[in-house]
């Protein structure tokens, strides 16, 4: 599960790091510590002409087929192990690939229900396997982008917290998952697979903070200090 998310990163660090098309526009996302469901995301895709460049897209998928938007709510993340066959997201496996572009997520550890914040061990940028699709409302006419991300089981360190992690993407597999590369539908599955323990860190965070989808502040980020040490943490990275 991956349910919440954060986006900090200043835009043109974002455009240099991911290699956007500089004469595209920069989307209008706001930045925020506490990215929910139905929120705008910043994701990167392939466009028509084979160039890769930033889309704002609805977080929660909603198949072009869908009657209702609210199908969105079901479909924040794909399981890795059939994304390729579960009907929402198997059309959009054909070449509807995207990066989903963050500064982490947050899990939840049960049974405290403390919150932790998940981050890059170097503090660059968590870039995630993603779907996108384009719904037409039929009362309205609008048209709606949306994502998902893929999840897939956890590393060592994140399965302490969840039995599932988002798919991380080394930079090195960017383009082959955009399709800017020749990848066979078996060489992309491989890609979804636990990111390196010893390559992200996390900490505890505030639950009250986090649990107002309205607050967007800097400080849901903030570190918590528990009366117990519930499990081992990395180092925080700069910024948070």
């Amino acid at each position: 599960m991956c349910g919440r998310a954060r986006l900090s990163t200043d835009y043109s660090e974002t455009r240099i790091k991911l290699k956007f098309d500089p004469d595209y526009p920069a989307p209008n996302i706001p930045a925020s510590w506490n990215v929910c469901p139905t929120d705008p995301m910043l994701v990167a895709v392939r466009s028509e002409d084979g160039k890769r460049v930033p889309q704002q897209m609805r977080w929660g998928l909603v198949p072009r087929w869908a009657k209702d938007i609210k199908v969105g709510f079901s479909s924040i993340n794909a399981r890795a192990e059939t994304v390729d066959t579960a009907p929402a997201f198997r059309d959009a496996w054909k070449g509807q690939r995207c990066l989903v572009v963050t500064d982490g997520f947050y899990e939840w550890k049960k049974p405290e229900k403390q919150p932790y914040a998940v981050a890059m061990a170097d503090a660059g940028q968590m870039v995630m396997a993603g779907l996108w699709d384009e719904w037409k409302d039929k009362k309205t006419g609008e048209r709606v982008r949306s994502c998902t991300i893929i999840t897939c089981p956890p590393n060592a360190l994140i399965g302490t917290l969840h039995d599932r992690m988002p798919v991380i993407l080394a930079e090195e597999d960017w383009a082959k998952w955009l399709g800017e590369e020749p990848a066979t539908s078996d060489e992309l599955k491989a890609l979804l697979v636990p990111y390196k323990d010893d390559a992200v860190t996390m900490w505890p965070v505030n639950r009250q903070k986090i649990g107002n989808v309205r607050n967007k502040d800097r400080e849901v980020a903030s570190p918590e200090t528990l009366n117990h040490t519930a499990i081992s943490v990395g180092p925080l990275p700069s910024g948070t």
